[in-house]
């Protein structure tokens, strides 16, 4: 069985992922659908964790052969890498501490606002009029921005609704408001790779028809309806 060598940060951040354990394997819905795209294709994965920014350089220079990490689908990433059709779809969510009375971007103006560089979330942050934004990066980008929020460096963050909204049963976190920006994920191909773009493609649109990747969607987050098409036509549209 050949390997299909998956980029992706060695970090907390359920339900999409867990921390890599000794046996190099992680738990979550990332994780798990790419076990499973990777099982349609006759494949057996081995994750590389690396650093946030060191992700997409890395699939471009043929490093590793592709990366499954949090990538939404924004020009700036379209420039360095291909991607695939979707296997998730999220909104936006921003974070502040307990008891802060911010609830729409309106009331954001002064506020600092933590977002990953470069990222969908940032596009989104930079929205907010009057904020000022505080770019993160590095290894422990997710980690950080809620570090910093909970210390009082930044007076906000903004992340996928996936990981943000369940801090709103933290004592230290409060949900401020989510966007509905619909962003897409996918994974990262090399532009010179279009054979392995496809065949990723035609495995992601089996397990959306045939239900599987909706059933794990389901176990890892069962409170966001599955948000893609689960129909034959997704086969004929990988195709494309």
């Amino acid at each position: 069985m050949t390997t299909l060598k998956l980029a992706c940060i060695d970090a907390v951040a359920p339900p999409l992922f867990s921390l890599m354990d000794p046996n190099g394997q992680r738990t979550g819905y990332e994780p798990a659908a790419a076990e499973l795209v990777a099982s349609r294709m006759g494949r057996k994965i081995d994750w590389v964790t690396m650093g946030w920014d060191e992700m997409l350089p890395a699939v471009r220079d043929h490093q590793v052969d592709a990366v499954w990490c949090g990538q939404g689908i924004i020009p700036e990433r379209q420039a360095v890498v291909d991607f695939t059709r979707p296997y998730a779809v999220f909104d936006e969510t921003v974070l502040v501490r307990k008891g802060d009375p911010a609830r729409s971007p309106a009331d954001l103006v002064g506020y600092r606002v933590a977002a990953i560089d470069g990222s969908a979330n940032m596009a989104l942050a930079r929205t907010f009029e009057g904020a000022i934004i505080v770019p993160f990066s590095g290894d422990t980008v997710y980690e950080d921005m809620l570090a910093a929020l909970a210390d009082a460096t930044v007076d906000a963050m903004v992340d996928d609704d996936v990981v943000l909204v369940p801090l709103g049963d933290d004592p230290r976190y409060d949900v401020a408001f989510t966007v509905a920006t619909r962003n897409p994920w996918g994974i990262g191909v090399a532009k010179d790779a279009p054979f392995l773009r496809e065949e990723l493609n035609v495995a992601l649109a089996a397990v959306i028809a045939d239900g599987s990747l909706e059933e794990v969607w389901d176990i890892w987050m069962p409170t966001l309806d599955f948000p893609l098409q689960r129909s034959l036509e997704a086969i004929a549209g990988s195709r494309t």
